[in-house]
């Protein structure tokens, strides 16, 4: 029974990232796309949860949190950038 709810999860979870994939390339401005790209990362983090809890390895948890840290990094970089022109003073 779980299986099949991870099974439904993981679908929903890849059609929301290619949505995210289309809004990321036709973005009608940069914040939009800053957004999209912040999303995708969430969707991604999600998969991978669920893919993990799928096989029963418990590995692909440091990757799931690694790409959390490299996504918030990235979205706070990418910020700075749009309202100050550069991101280290």
């Amino acid at each position: 029974m779980i299986a099949i709810v991870i099974t439904i999860a993981m679908t929903l979870f890849a059609i929301a990232a290619l949505l995210n994939l289309y809004r990321l390339a036709v973005g009608p401005d940069i914040v939009d796309r800053i957004l999209a790209l912040d999303t995708l990362m969430i969707n991604s983090i999600a998969l991978i949860v669920l893919a993990d809890i799928r096989m029963g390895l418990g590995v692909l948890f440091e990757l799931a949190l690694l790409i959390a840290l490299m996504g918030f990094v990235s979205t706070v970089a990418m910020s700075k950038y749009l309202l100050r022109g550069d991101v280290i003073e």
